[in-house]
């Protein structure tokens, strides 16, 4: 079954909240210069395919936190760290290192399937080629986000299709690499009772994702962060998420990771080192709703 996704004028009301963080530039609406809109989105749904692929020959460890809050009082809380690896034949393994008990009903909360699918697929945002068409995508400026340049859309699925789940934000486009470094939004489609018939209600938190260059190639996400209110019938519910993507390691399989028409070579980790062009997520403001 198919339902229609924001309008036009909702959609524009929604981006129009977008928080400011520090070290971003102001917001310029002049088209790109020697360079259209739709073949920026080619050439990074391009880029974004290799991304994906390469990703899927690392190895990294995701740490995630899930607070209810009630002020500076946690008032529940989730956490889970695991392992992402790989079998002797390439299968993704997430081997679970860390997870306690939740306590985040004590908070009045209690994390659905759309969450867990959100943690591992859409707070690390990820637009190929094959999924550009699902999505309507908005060009509506150039933007610094620290040292680097980019190129901002907005980006809203077309249509909700059965229980699938996508992203609804704006993104920011490495306007060098043509890669995302940045992204801002949720994951949809959300569950709402607006007739207040006591059904049950499936509410997700705004989020961005940071990235940075692994390997000198690839921007991988690094660092997400959520601080919002959701606004249930029975109540509203402050949370806050900290999700961290770390010690990415190339998979040392005899598949061929490709960039750029060459072979991506095999980096040692201690030669891996952050570029000057973008502050670790953890410099930035920690709280870009403030």
């Amino acid at each position: 079954m198919f339902r229609t996704a924001l309008s036009i004028a909702a959609f524009a009301l929604w981006v129009a909240a977008l928080p400011s963080v520090a070290q971003e530039g102001p917001l310029e609406t002049a088209q790109p210069t020697g360079i259209t809109p739709p073949e920026v989105i080619t050439r990074f749904a391009a880029k974004e395919k290799l991304f994906k692929e390469a990703r899927e020959h690392y190895t990294f460890r995701q740490s995630i936190k899930v607070q209810t809050r009630d002020g500076d009082t946690v008032t529940g809380e989730f956490q889970e760290v695991f392992d992402v690896q790989y079998d002797d034949k390439g299968h993704r393994i997430e081997n679970v290192v860390f997870a306690p008990q939740s306590s985040l009903d004590a908070g009045g909360l209690s994390l659905d399937e759309g969450d867990i699918q959100d943690f591992r697929n859409k707070l690390p945002f990820v637009l190929t080629t094959e999924e550009v068409p699902e999505y309507n995508i908005l060009y509506v400026g150039q933007q610094q986000e620290d040292q680097v340049h980019c190129y901002v859309f907005d980006v809203a699925p077309k249509a909700i299709v059965g229980k699938k789940r996508y992203f609804q934000g704006r993104i920011w486009v490495d306007d060098k690499d043509f890669q995302i470094v940045k992204t801002y939004g949720q994951g949809v489609p959300e569950k709402r009772d607006t007739k207040k018939k006591g059904k049950g209600e499936n509410l997700y938190p705004k989020f961005t994702t940071w990235r940075e260059q692994i390997d000198n190639q690839y921007w991988f996400p690094t660092y997400t962060r959520a601080d919002d209110t959701l606004h249930f019938n029975a109540g509203d519910i402050h949370i806050r998420e900290i999700v961290k993507y770390e010690d990415y390691k190339r998979f040392g399989s005899s598949v061929k990771i490709l960039y750029e028409g060459k072979e991506v070579p095999k980096a040692d980790q201690k030669d891996q080192k952050q570029t000057p062009e973008q502050k670790k997520p953890e410099e930035k403001d920690p709280n870009p709703q403030k």
